[in-house]
């Protein structure tokens, strides 16, 4: 059985923000410099992508998910990284404590149409008091 040369672990950096640099900024090299391969980043700059032929391979390798990083490891987590590592109590309290204002808030509102449902006093007597 033939050995893996390379590092097994995939890539630390996102599949869908690489494909996305590739699709927007690619003949530019932009997915490359953010896998860490400046100086193939660099050429494909100067070069716009090899005029085209470079990064439409590169763009169609990355949304495959059969690029490498500057490490050698594949790139093919569309989202590798947790977002937040908050637990499920944290936020419940969150989602408790926004209810709270919302209800807050629709009991303010209820006030002020209540407010404005009343009418408005438009005596002569009221209108002297004012002045």
């Amino acid at each position: 059985m033939p050995e893996l040369t390379g590092p097994v672990d995939p890539s630390d950096k996102s599949r869908g923000v690489a494909t996305a640099l590739a699709a927007l900024l690619g003949p530019f090299g932009a997915h490359r410099f953010y896998v860490g391969k400046t100086r193939s980043g660099a050429l494909m700059a100067v070069t716009l992508g090899g005029l085209g032929v470079w990064w439409l391979y590169d763009l169609i390798v990355v949304a495959a998910g059969d690029f490498h990083d500057a490490e050698g490891r594949r790139v093919s987590r569309w989202d590798p990284e947790v977002a937040d590592s908050r637990s499920a109590d944290a936020l419940t309290q969150d989602v408790d404590a926004l209810r709270a204002e919302v209800a807050e808030l629709a009991e303010r509102l209820d006030f002020a149409e209540r407010l404005l449902a009343q009418p408005r006093d438009a005596s002569p007597s009221a209108l002297d008091r004012r002045s």
